[in-house]
């Protein structure tokens, strides 16, 4: 009796253990709820205080060579590593150049074909070649890097590397040993000489081939010399890749002067090329890191300069694990810029120059982490976890907000957060080409201008700003976008063919403008007067999805304006351009983004010379016409100054009356940062722009405490309802305890009576 009685407390003991356990789960929770991390923090603890900037990539660059790069995503990281000998004021506008590791912006020197030098001022035709001479400041040193380690003799270390060697070794961290040394004018030298490297494949030796002297005889030079060395390797079975060293290989056009000096020789005159001395193509290279990279198994293990970039920067890239996180941290080695401490009008008051002249970089570390979706991306930021964001359309209506006069503000969500919105209109075009070799809708007759003057009114782009970028743009005059020399604003700037200026602001001319001009072209009503049949326009794209659905139903609706038909022609993008390639499109929308803030940058893109069709130009209209063309010729290789202003504006007078393009819109970039954030400000033309940016680590910390408090009431209510439960059952435990204890004392004291 007495042992059966016994085992039957064995549910309230086991709800008496779970008390237990609850009794301590509560308890930690308490504590962690007391401490200043929050629970939701998805970095180290350890980082809390740290000066780390947290940013995302969405894809893993694909390359981060800079002879090969060419994309933003890449530049992202290449810009903070390499250091080309220029480089644009970070605050200054209109972007100037300004010396990087060179002493100074260099100027053009000019000689004859007899090599006799010219004066600054000779004409154009006079000039057979220019002659720039770089100087690089001394003292400026590499990263660490196994490349640059040595033995005691002097020798490469990790040079000839065997299979037995490399097969303990899985990222550049695995090297025992790295090393430095100074920068030397050969290291520009030399990355020009890659940039004909027939495995490299350039994306600009075309266009440097037609500048510097020498360039394209050198790549048939190195690619026989390539194709010789792959021949004699496979002749011998070996399966070491071949190395090709460029320092066997002079090239006139890129030679060393002495050690801290090189030259660079150009075929006429060429300004822009300064602009390009600022971009990573023309960053240094030493040799040493491409032939330790060139070693058979390295390239298996993703030891290649496309995985771990070797440079000079404030930076320098320590982990590469693109299915994850990148992480760039400072460069020891660093020199150390200082802070300008000038910029344009309002900078100083927006708190831009409050760090002038102190040392950069001031952040020790940058983490990325992949983040491949917006909405992740978007809630991590509003929590704290990261220090800048932009913003996509499914996070405008939170973040942006109008007020009476249509300017684009902050929420109050936002701005309660201490959330700031910095703007930048892009060095950008966005519009819809006619193909000008059409025949319907080109060529240089009235009858065709007009048609495509009557399309440019009724295609509304403010409209299409305002819906499907949120009033992220703003609708083009011309060519070329603000902040570019020759971009006029105001009434000046406007164009007259599509705009009438009114109230101090350029308003489209009414649709009734275009249905006239559309009956002057031969087409009252839409109707082809010749032959009676509805005009039918054809739009070639690549678009799709939903959203490009949506896009394309608004095109529509704006050639019903007309009554014009649209037929929209969708294809991949593969057969679009070979329809474009072909000139067989006849309406198609494109971009570009410039490569440097010059004028020659976008009036290129409709100079005869470079049509697509007959020339595989990036004229995609096609469009030719001899005064402009002889115009472009005086304008490209000007120095800016009213003159050049002057023939700027008589391009644009031609190209508003021929209408080759409706003239589309100049994206508007919107980005968000932290109170913590600091010297935020737009610069689209450099690439070097995180040494200036600071972090407030100890506010960046208390707010992201203050702002992802969790939630403990649910907690505490299911606490609560356990105890209910659980109370009764410990009360009825006890009870029958002691009755336990009673039975068993009678029992005891009767075996004892017995």
């Amino acid at each position: 009796m007495t042992a059966t009685f016994l085992s039957s407390p064995s549910r309230p003991k086991a709800r008496l253990k779970n008390c237990r356990r609850l009794v301590v789960v509560f308890f930690i929770t308490w504590l962690t709820a007391c401490s200043d991390t929050p629970w939701n923090d998805p970095y180290p603890t350890a980082e809390s205080d740290e000066n780390i900037l947290y940013a995302s990539f969405s894809e893993r660059p694909k390359h981060l060579d800079p002879a090969r790069s060419y994309s933003s995503n890449e530049y992202a990281f290449i810009g903070q590593i390499y250091e080309p000998p220029l480089q644009y004021h970070y605050l200054k506008r209109p972007y100037e150049l300004i010396p990087l590791t060179a002493t100074e912006v260099p100027r053009a020197k000019f000689y004859d074909s007899a090599d006799n030098p010219l004066p600054n001022d000779a004409g154009v035709e006079q000039i057979a070649y220019s002659i720039y001479d770089i100087h690089i400041r001394p003292g400026i040193r590499y990263q660490p890097h196994p490349a640059f380690a040595t033995n005691s003799a002097g020798e490469p270390r990790y040079l000839n590397l065997n299979a037995a060697a490399l097969d303990a070794i899985h990222t550049l961290a695995d090297f025992s040993e790295t090393a430095s040394r100074e920068l030397i004018a050969a290291d520009y030298v030399y990355q020009i000489k890659r940039l004909a490297h027939p495995r490299i494949h350039s994306p600009i030796l075309g266009i440097m081939s037609e500048y510097i002297v020498g360039l394209k005889a050198y790549a048939q030079t190195l690619d026989t010399a390539y194709g010789t060395l792959t021949k004699q390797l496979s002749d011998s079975d070996s399966s070491r890749p071949p190395y090709l060293d460029l320092t066997r290989y002079p090239l006139e056009g890129a030679e060393v002067v002495d050690r801290y000096t090189y030259r660079i020789k150009i075929r006429g005159k060429y300004p822009q090329l300064i602009y390009w001395l600022s971009m990573p193509f023309f960053s240094p290279m030493a040799a040493e890191v491409e032939r330790f990279y060139a070693q058979p198994g390295m390239k298996e293990k993703n030891l290649t300069l496309d995985w771990y970039p070797v440079g000079t920067g404030a930076y320098m890239l320590t982990v590469n694990n693109p299915n994850r996180q990148m992480v760039l941290e400072r460069n020891p080695n660093y020199r150390g810029e200082p802070y300008p401490s000038a910029g344009e009008k309002g900078d100083a008051a927006q708190g831009l120059l409050n760090d002038a002249g102190k040392t950069m970089p001031f952040i020790d570390k940058v983490v990325y982490s992949l983040e491949k979706e917006n909405i992740p991306y978007w809630s991590k930021f509003l929590q704290g976890y990261y220090d800048v964001s932009g913003v996509s359309s499914d996070s405008f209506d939170q973040a942006i907000s109008f007020n009476s006069q249509g300017d684009t503000t902050l929420t109050q969500e936002m701005a309660t957060k201490g959330i700031e919105l910095t703007t930048a209109v892009a060095a950008s075009t966005y519009y819809m080409g006619f193909n000008m070799r059409d025949d319907v809708v080109g060529g240089n007759s009235e009858r065709a201008r007009k048609l495509r003057r009557a399309i440019s009114i009724a295609v509304d782009y403010e409209e299409y700003i305002s819906i499907f970028m949120n009033g992220r743009g703003i609708a083009a005059q011309g060519i070329i976008p603000p902040g570019i020399f020759g971009y006029r604003s105001g009434k000046q700037g406007i164009n007259p063919y599509v705009y009438d200026w009114v109230n101090g602001k350029p308003k489209r001319k009414p649709i009734a403008v275009a249905q006239q001009l559309l009956a002057e072209a031969g087409y009252p009503g839409g109707v082809d007067s010749n032959t009676g049949k509805p005009l039918l326009i054809y739009y070639d794209t690549a678009a799709s999805g939903p959203d490009s659905k949506a896009v394309l139903n608004w095109y529509s609706k704006q050639f019903e304006k007309l009554n014009i038909q649209l037929i929209i022609r969708g294809s991949d993008y593969n057969r679009f351009q070979e329809k474009m390639s072909k000139g067989t499109a006849q309406l198609f929308f494109w971009g570009w983004n410039a490569d440097y803030p010059d004028p020659e940058n976008f009036m290129f893109l409709l100079y005869g010379p470079n049509g697509k069709v007959e020339f595989r130009g990036e004229n995609a209209a096609n469009y030719q016409n001899n005064n402009f063309d002889q115009l472009f010729e005086q304008m490209k290789n000007m120095d800016s100054s009213p003159q050049r202003q002057q023939l700027i504006n008589q391009m644009n007078g031609i190209l508003h009356r021929d209408a080759p393009w409706l003239w589309g819109f100049h994206p508007k970039q919107f980005t968000l940062h932290h109170a913590w954030y600091k010297n935020a400000k737009a610069n689209l033309m450099s690439h070097n722009t995180l040494q200036y940016k600071r972090i407030d680590p100890q506010l960046r910390k208390q707010k992201r405490t203050q702002w992802n408090q969790p939630v403990m009431w649910p907690l505490y209510l299911v606490i609560a309802l356990l105890a209910v439960t659980i109370v009764p059952a410990l009360y009825s435990y006890r009870r029958r305890e002691r009755q336990t204890v009673q039975i068993d004392a009678v029992d005891h004291t009767k075996r004892s009576a017995s």
